[in-house]
């Protein structure tokens, strides 16, 4: 989706490092030359949870103060409009940010009676702490609950263009933020740690998670176009949508592993099949109610109940 121009983004719910230098990301620029086979294997679904298991231990950041909060203002001078969240990568990345903090700070209390805590969101170049261990574009975007933050790195989104055939569009780069922001709804729910619990297979645990952070993302969508948000969005055109269908698609456990592989092989399946993430992501966006993204007592992952023909 197209941000409004007139939109103001607040820089201060995005954190930036990984010795981005304070230059701006152009859509479309980027950092190039991942191996396909370890992006494949992480890609949207480590999300920090197999990282924590090596401790977990936050290590020093690289650079001063002075740096990082240079490359902070220089982020907050560039990406100020709807407009600059058009042109740019990282701006579209905090106006996502900006639009999921809003839909959900409102939406998660009514309908859990929970206060929402808002993620941390770190975008980064190069290599980037978190708390979950060493975050860098071979690794992927991926939630750690251990600081409860968000990491990704800009130059991911020429990644799903060039090694996995996706659309890296508009709203194909919002679901990717809005899938990690699942993530945290999932850990403020205490049902992140199921994918540690069951970690492998066609109907596991892990696949029922990474699916119903499919679903959050597309419940965002359904909502994000809607009038009367500080950072409003324009309404989702078919084609739009169509470039979100296509990034799920091309993160399916089937599609890479067949890619990578030569076969689909459902008993090491973590993340659910491209159809699955399909119909998840359609169900979220169809209904835009929670209630309809409990994967876990769904009986038939690849037919969501509330998915409309």
């Amino acid at each position: 989706m197209s941000f409004n121009d007139n939109s103001r983004l607040d820089t201060s719910q995005v954190g930036s490092g990984g010795g981005r230098g304070g230059r701006g990301v152009a859509v479309g620029g980027g950092l190039g030359g991942i191996i396909l086979l370890v992006v494949a294997g992480l890609l949207f679904g480590q999300d920090g949870i197999d990282m924590v298991t090596g401790g977990g231990q936050q290590q020093q950041q690289q650079g001063s103060i002075t740096s990082v909060e240079e490359q902070d203002r220089e982020l907050a001078e560039r990406c100020q409009t709807g407009a600059d969240a058009d042109r740019y990568d990282d701006c579209r990345q905090i106006a996502t940010v900006n639009s999921l903090n809003e839909f959900w700070g409102s939406y998660y209390p009514e309908a859990t009676g929970e206060r929402y805590q808002r993620p941390g969101v770190m975008l980064y170049e190069g290599v980037e702490q978190s708390g979950c261990g060493q975050a860098s574009a071979a690794v992927g975007p991926f939630y750690c609950p251990a600081d409860t933050s968000v990491y990704l790195d800009v130059g991911f989104f020429d990644q799903m263009r060039e090694s996995f055939g996706a659309s890296a569009n508009a709203l194909a780069q919002e679901y990717v933020m809005a899938h990690e922001v699942g993530h945290h709804i999932q850990n403020l729910q205490g049902n992140l740690g199921i994918a540690q619990q069951d970690p492998q297979g066609a109907d596991s645990g892990a696949v029922r998670v990474e699916l119903q952070a499919d679903c959050y993302a597309g419940m965002w969508a359904h909502h994000a176009s809607q009038p009367g948000g500080s950072v409003s969005l324009e309404p989702i055109t078919k084609e739009q949508l169509a470039d979100a269908l296509n990034a799920a698609e091309a993160i399916g456990d089937d599609r890479i592993q067949e890619t990578t592989q030569g076969r689909a092989n459902p008993e090491s399946f973590t993340h659910g099949s491209s159809a699955q993430r399909q119909a998840w992501f359609l169900t979220g966006y169809q209904t835009g109610d929670i209630k309809q993204c409990d994967t876990f007592r769904a009986r038939n992952l690849d037919r969501p109940a509330g998915l409309q023909s």
